[in-house]
């Protein structure tokens, strides 16, 4: 039985969709049944937190291991005989940058959405270590996914570093994000990488606040890259 978990729907080309915080696909449901009509959804959860596992012992995780899953995810789904589209928010868009770095070959387009890489800002580590210890006072329950995502997960995908030159890559910002941390590293981001750069409606959740209008910039992003 395979260790994987994830989500299929729709129809069409494969998109890779990979959540933020501990990888919990909660609240995407509207933003993937946008998609749905144009794409073979697949909704990847690293730690099937939404597949029975929400409350088992957790590891630290390391951005290589969710990246490699996606891959072996991505090997699993019969796909139309191309490369994958992948979009990724938050810390899934730091996994889709490691998976675009590992296997460019495999991909076809990736969109990026806010990757908290803030190590790459000229004071990136003061930074990292004021935003830690601004999410970690949020204090929420034992066993949530976002206790999951401060202990296991925030420390270690804020510390990643993507290569400086990255094919076929889109780095997405919220409108609702401008003058923020998370906007302007993805500005450094897409600098960093050589990728266009773009503006997505809603803030750093902008697939719960806006799912119609985010899906709708997801689908004209993915499809006019060709």
């Amino acid at each position: 039985m395979s260790d994987l978990h994830y989500d299929v729907t729709g129809s069409g080309p494969v998109l890779l969709v990979i959540p933020g915080g501990a990888g919990h696909p909660m609240g995407l449901g509207p933003f993937t049944e946008h998609l749905a009509p144009h794409f073979t959804v697949v909704t990847y959860d690293p730690l099937g937190l939404a597949h029975g596992h929400l409350g088992d012992p957790v590891a630290d995780q390391a951005v290589g291991d969710w990246s490699e899953g996606a891959h072996r995810v991505l090997a699993e789904v019969p796909a139309d005989g191309g490369p994958a589209y992948v979009f990724g928010t938050s810390a899934g868009g730091i996994t889709a940058l490691d998976l675009l770095a590992r296997h460019p070959d495999r991909l076809r387009h990736v969109i990026a959405h806010e990757p908290p890489c803030v190590t790459l800002l000229p004071d990136g580590e003061r930074l990292r270590a004021e935003l830690v210890e601004q999410l970690d006072a949020a204090r929420p329950a034992p066993g949530t996914p976002m206790a999951v995502f401060l202990a296991h997960v925030l420390r270690p995908f804020t510390a990643y570093r993507p290569p400086a030159a990255l094919p076929r890559l889109t780095i997405a910002a919220g409108t609702a994000s401008k003058d923020q941390l998370l906007y302007r590293t993805a500005e450094f981001v897409a600098e960093h990488t050589g990728a266009a750069f773009t503006e997505f409606p809603g803030g750093h959740l902008g697939t719960l606040e806006d799912p119609a209008g985010f899906a709708d910039r997801v689908r004209e992003t993915l499809l006019g890259a060709g």
